[in-house]
């Protein structure tokens, strides 16, 4: 291993990408010599073409054995390779004013910059990002989106032991914070000073652009308050959602519910998720149409889809915005007993809204996933929450980009899956291995089922079946069923709107 060599790679991989120029060359250089404790330098001939992963390792090899990282770990790996990237990363100056150049020519030239840079910055690892396993799944509401996410990283024990251990920082607040540009990160916070944001407006309020580091799917956004302020579903919330569209229209948007369970990960921030992405609803069908009183020119239709969807279209977001928090009004203090809909009980709310928002030909549209959050003794995680026996393979909360229609399972299912399929060919049992025991009683169905599986369509029946899964994971968070008695439960809230 050359160390010199990776610096000069490294350098040369600066310039293929347009992250440094010639005139940087010897400044990025000192930089990285500072880093790994070199008080000089031998020239290599010329840059290799290595891959920017190839690269990095090399560095990473020579920086542990040199004892400049406590250890080895993913952990350790990632903070340490964070800050050599940072040395061929321009200022957040730089970056917003080249930002809104473009953005003066074009909103989608201004992000598909932005994305690019982002990802030559190493902020997101491509070379992680395509290890995720992606297919489409057939089902009665049309095809939806299954990833099995392999990019996140995991912790390694020791990493887990030391931040046990790690003193407690409440800087910066959270992981969307404004605060995290730049900042070299910790055992238990990751590095991020190859981060870059750009500062937008939105209704008024100051709001930051950024993209998803495990990017789940094309160009994933997520726009955050500059101030460290709890999600809160609203008319602002929904004239912050039109806003963004109305600046990047070919983005969608949209925001996770605002109440635990059918909220997302992080409710202390107030955020939204978007991207240069068609969703599997944004193609749902149209079940029916409705018109509300007093907004009888805005096109409203129920979509067949397994949540309960309503979907607005007019060319004013301003009447959109007031129909929207007129349906979130009348949501919020909705009861229906006998679709066992409960506005609150014992003075806590249940229910809410995910709203998503897109351009379509011309217009603005807007769509209503209606939620709620109850829980009972048979169902502690939530009534419309994945029942347990679909646990085995997702167990986590629904929020918005499932919603939507895409799964982001999780990765333990890749070895999961690859034992089960060696099982079920070799006739082996199920029931004598922890990793597929808890997916038997699924497998005896689905084979007793479909009668003949065998090495060649093997593959293709596990993600049908995984595909059938998630469809009902998301019935389940379904408020109202497609049943005949679910939609006709559903008439009676639009026809009380």
């Amino acid at each position: 291993m050359d160390i010199y060599q990776c610096i000069k790679d490294l350098t040369g991989y600066g310039l293929e990408t347009g992250l440094i120029s010639e005139d940087d060359v010897i400044y990025v250089r000192n930089r990285i010599l500072d880093i790994l404790k070199l008080d000089s330098y031998e020239e290599r001939p010329e840059y290799s073409g290595a891959g920017l992963e190839e690269i990095l390792k090399g560095i990473l090899s020579f920086a542990y054995e040199k004892g400049l990282m406590e250890d080895n770990g993913p952990v350790a790996r990632d903070l340490f390779d964070t800050r050599i990237m940072d040395c061929l990363v321009m200022p957040p100056s730089f970056v917003r004013k080249k930002f809104y150049e473009l953005y003066g020519e074009d909103p989608k030239k201004a992000t598909d910059w932005y994305y690019k840079f982002s990802c030559d910055t190493d902020y997101i690892r491509r070379y992680r990002i395509v290890k995720d396993i992606k297919w489409k799944a057939s089902t009665e509401y049309g095809e939806l989106d299954i990833t099995i996410n392999l990019s996140k990283p995991e912790k390694d024990p020791k990493a887990i032991a030391a931040a046990g251990k790690a003193r407690s920082s409440s800087y910066p607040k959270c992981l969307l914070c404004a605060e995290n540009e730049g900042y070299a990160g910790r055992i238990n916070h990751p590095a991020r000073e190859n981060h870059r944001i750009i500062p937008m407006e939105l209704a008024g309020e100051d709001f930051y652009l950024q993209y998803s580091p495990y990017v789940y799917y094309n160009e994933h956004c997520i726009v955050f308050n500059k101030e460290h302020v709890p999600m809160k579903i609203d008319r602002t919330a929904f004239r912050k959602l039109f806003a963004f569209v109305t600046k990047f229209p070919h983005y969608t948007i949209g925001s996770n519910a605002d109440l635990p369970i059918v909220g997302g990960s992080i409710l202390s921030h107030d955020h939204f998720q978007g991207g240069n992405y068609v969703f599997p609803m944004a193609v749902a069908k149209e079940l029916r149409s409705f018109k509300v009183k007093g907004f009888e020119e805005v096109e409203c239709s129920v979509l067949k889809w397994p949540l309960s969807v309503l979907r607005l279209r007019h060319r004013d977001d301003r009447i959109l915005t007031e129909l929207a928090g007129h349906i979130l009004d009348k949501w919020r203090g909705y009861t229906d007993e006998s679709a066992f809909i409960f506005a609150e009980t014992e003075g806590i709310p249940h229910n809410t809204i995910t709203p998503i928002v897109r351009m379509r030909d011309g217009k603005y549209e807007i769509d209503l996933a209606l939620r709620n959050n109850i829980t009972t003794e048979e169902c502690p995680l939530g009534v419309y929450h994945p029942h347990n026996e679909l646990h085995h393979i997702k167990k986590e909360n629904i929020g918005l980009i499932e919603v939507m229609g895409l799964a982001i399972l999780p990765s333990r299912l890749r070895d999961e899956m690859s034992l089960l399929k060696e099982k079920i060919l070799s006739g082996a049992s199920l029931e004598d291995d922890e990793m597929t025991e808890k997916h038997a009683d699924w497998a005896h169905e689905f084979m007793k089922r479909r009668g003949d599986i065998n090495k060649d369509n093997i593959d293709a029946c596990v993600r049908e079946e995984i595909g059938f899964v998630f469809m009902r994971v998301l019935e389940d968070a379904g408020v109202f069923k497609q049943t005949a008695e679910g939609q006709e439960a559903l008439k009676r809230f639009t026809d009380s709107l």
